[in-house]
């Protein structure tokens, strides 16, 4: 099995992260959505370019993260905790899943954007990152994971998000559920140290490549 990816990605990473927790050996293709060649060859697999693009050895395509992830798990998954069946735990972690896609990791990357073309977040986008956190704080002190009471995919695909904040220091302090959530979320993946570690040199790296004025 093959995976198109990045690790400076949040979302080849929210994969990757799952496949960890599934015990799935991934043969990873690191990409780069920038490099002409990389483009060419992932456009072979996938017409829309994009990364995490899976691969299975039979040859079944599947881009996009969610899918991805919702597919390994339904598939090779020896129970049904990452994406509980139970329809009302499952329609949880869906709506976390949707408010990340749609409300979380969309005003992080809306910010980081900004930031990038060497500008600064409006009021407006700030205003609306802090609402996104906000919403996180309240799932996460209601839950001791953020869609039930043990780690979901949901977890998973929010804790890339957070991560992602690294790119522009956000300060986490006014939010201690958050700051557990991730310490709770993290120590489920014994070696996690190490894969922030690379997220982290990876990061660093194609910032002082694509965008040095900032301050990873």
């Amino acid at each position: 099995m093959e995976l198109y990816s990045d690790i400076v990605s949040p979302p080849c990473q929210n994969v990757l992260l799952v496949a960890k927790k599934l015990g799935i050996a991934l043969n990873i293709k690191k990409t780069n959505i920038m490099d002409a060649a990389d483009v060419a060859e992932l456009t072979k697999v996938n017409p829309q370019h994009l990364i995490p693009t899976f691969v299975e050895d039979d040859g079944h395509v599947i881009w996009e993260s969610y899918a991805i992830a919702i597919y390994l798990v339904e598939k090779y998954g020896q129970d049904d905790a990452l994406y509980p069946k139970d329809p009302k735990v499952r329609s949880i972690v869906n709506q976390r899943l949707f408010f990340d896609i749609g409300t979380l990791y969309k005003n992080i990357l809306a910010n980081i954007d900004v930031l990038i073309e060497k500008q600064q977040p409006s009021a407006e986008l700030r205003g609306k990152l802090e609402q996104a956190l906000d919403l996180t704080e309240k799932f996460v002190t209601e839950c001791r994971f953020v869609a039930a009471d043990h780690l979901t995919l949901a977890d998973i695909f929010m804790l890339g998000s957070i991560t992602a904040l690294e790119w522009f220091r956000y300060d986490l302090e006014r939010y201690p559920g958050i700051r557990g959530w991730v310490e709770r979320v993290t120590a489920q993946f014994p070696d996690y140290f190490d894969f922030h570690k690379e997220i982290r040199e990876a990061t660093k790296q194609y910032v002082a490549t694509h965008c040095p004025h900032l301050e990873y």
